[in-house]
């Protein structure tokens, strides 16, 4: 491979604000793995976003962006999965896996779709210190007439119409808008976009804490919600605390310390099968490896008042931030039913838009 930009590359990123800006190009912010995908004739590779290649876990895209890419190009976008008219962030991470016959099997049954929006390089050129504006008409003309699972996202400079989609798009599965300067020239690792993402708030059950890896103070709290028979589920946790705040909660949570952690909901996290039919706090992923995801219970008895952007399936998509303690609550109230739903809205009509 000979591209005038290399692998690996790190995406530019874009930090939060609370409201879209004016005088941009505003997209759609996808909810899948961020990808930069080098194709040089007939050899490909997908980058992660820290640079890890993907390549191997979709076998069906990379035989797609093959046959549908510029031959000599490298162009950034979102892998995504689809399920049902919605993105499904679920189906995405079950291709991280190290069969190749189960990854070949998932390939088959949910095939993904790349969303492409940036371009890095185009034959001998690199593209890097370009404006914005330059990239997506070279993109748009590269990708015309492209066919899925390939897409070209869909962008707009309109404002009202990025507020409009702030509001549909989240029914199909997407996480806000991102907002880009017209004059902005590509830069790796670097928070120069602006993201806008839906926030809500919820009651929760604190039923457990990590500590944190400098030392004894909390790292997270461990949420819970009832569901509709009973059951307290782990729907994620919250963190983000300053470290003279990790320190106080260890103090202010030890009376609802439980050790051992016999007749908490939870209790038995630490059986493998458990982890096969629940989503449980002591579960490995696919992401943390050997990370250390051990727990201290807690008696459900504290109420705490969260954020959240959305929900992917029963559970936070992103960790929740915390807002408050809710004295005035019970935990039995913290029932899955207060959550706001948006209105359902197909992906195949946000990727056709303008």
């Amino acid at each position: 491979m000979d591209l005038p930009v290399m692998p690996p590359v790190k995406p530019m990123l874009a930090k939060s604000v609370r409201k879209i800006p004016p005088g941009m190009q505003y997209e759609a912010k996808w909810d899948g793995f961020r990808a930069i995908v080098h194709r040089d004739g007939t050899e490909l590779v997908i980058g992660s976003r820290t640079g890890k290649p993907l390549t191997r876990y979709f076998p069906e895209l990379a035989a797609a962006l093959l046959e549908r890419l510029p031959e000599r190009c490298v162009v950034d976008g979102e892998i995504v999965i689809a399920h049902e008219g919605r993105l499904d962030f679920d189906r995405l991470t079950e291709r991280i896996h190290p069969a190749d016959s189960r990854v070949r099997t998932l390939a088959e049954r949910t095939p993904a779709s790349f969303v492409a929006f940036d371009l890095l390089a185009l034959g001998d050129s690199a593209l890097l210190d370009a404006p914005l504006a330059d990239r997506r008409a070279l993109l748009t003309e590269a990708l015309r007439g492209v066919r899925p699972p390939v897409h070209l996202a869909p962008a707009t400079t309109d404002r009202e119409l990025a507020e409009e989609w702030f509001e549909r798009y989240e029914g199909a599965g997407l996480d806000g808008i991102v907002a880009k300067p017209l004059d902005l020239p590509y830069r790796p690792d670097a928070r120069l976009m602006f993201k806008i993402k839906h926030e809500r708030t919820a009651d929760v059950v604190v039923a457990g804490y990590r500590l944190h890896k400098s030392g004894p103070v909390v790292g997270s709290l461990l949420l819970g919600l009832y569901d509709g028979t009973g059951t307290l589920q782990h729907v994620g946790v919250c963190a983000a605390f300053s470290m003279k705040r990790r320190a106080e909660l260890v103090e202010e949570l030890e009376p609802l310390r439980m050790d051992p952690a016999d007749g908490h909901p939870w209790a038995e996290w630490a059986r493998e099968s458990a982890h096969e039919a629940a989503r449980l706090p002591g579960a490995q992923s696919r992401w943390t490896g050997k990370k250390d995801l051990s727990w201290l219970a807690l008696r459900p008895e504290r109420v705490v008042e969260v954020a959240y952007d959305h929900m992917e399936g029963d559970r936070f998509r992103h960790t929740a931030q915390f807002r408050r303690w809710r004295p005035d609550r019970e935990p039995a109230d913290c029932v899955y039913a207060q959550l706001e739903e948006p209105v359902r809205y197909d992906l195949a009509e946000v990727l056709s838009a303008p």
